[in-house]
């Protein structure tokens, strides 16, 4: 009888602690983020404890600690809707709809960014490869890396993260900036 209750006490308790940590993913993926913006172009600089609490810990890891999502589980993959793809992290504009295109290698491809500010190129020698990887040019988030092997008119794949992306159809972009014009 004892045995029985301590072991109902102990699943009563990781219940508990699965219960809250649930809870506390939900807050941190909900809180806001003062450097979301995608109207400011200004540069964002905040410290890695600040992101750390800010972003939810899977964006962190691929943005902060250039971490790497796995091949085919990204939500944009396949994804085909018109519109703008913006950095998860900052709300920066990155890539257009119409210079995705199907790679095969497991994550959304890009031929060419939004603009030249968009992105930053820096070298990549890890793990034995010469690479070229891709940051956020507004909060040098780590998106990805780029690659001499796409399609025309750039030869350029954008081999980028799905979780740092975050998307916005053409119509809903349109009516923004077409309000932000008339303000």
């Amino acid at each position: 009888m004892k045995s029985g209750i301590g072991a109902l006490l102990i699943a009563l308790l990781f219940q508990g602690c699965l219960f809250q940590n649930d809870q506390k993913m939900q807050k941190m993926d909900k809180k806001e983020n003062p450097a979301y913006s995608r109207t400011d172009t200004g540069k964002v600089a905040l410290p890695d404890a600040e992101w750390k609490n800010i972003l939810s810990p899977d964006v962190y890891h691929i943005a902060r600690q250039k971490g790497t999502e796995r091949p085919f589980t990204s939500k944009f993959e396949g994804f085909k809707d018109a519109g703008t793809y913006y950095c998860a992290v900052c709300g920066n504009a990155l890539f257009r709809s119409d210079t995705k295109f199907e790679s095969g290698c497991g994550w959304p491809s890009f031929y060419e960014p939004i603009s030249k500010s968009s992105i930053i190129y820096v070298p990549d020698n890890s793990l034995g490869m010469s690479r070229t990887e891709v940051e956020c040019g507004r909060c040098k988030s780590h998106l990805g890396h780029v690659f001499e092997d796409g399609p025309p008119p750039t030869g350029l794949r954008f081999c980028i993260n799905g979780v740092v992306l975050d998307f916005e159809k053409a119509k809903e972009a349109e009516k923004k900036y077409e309000a932000g014009k008339n303000e």
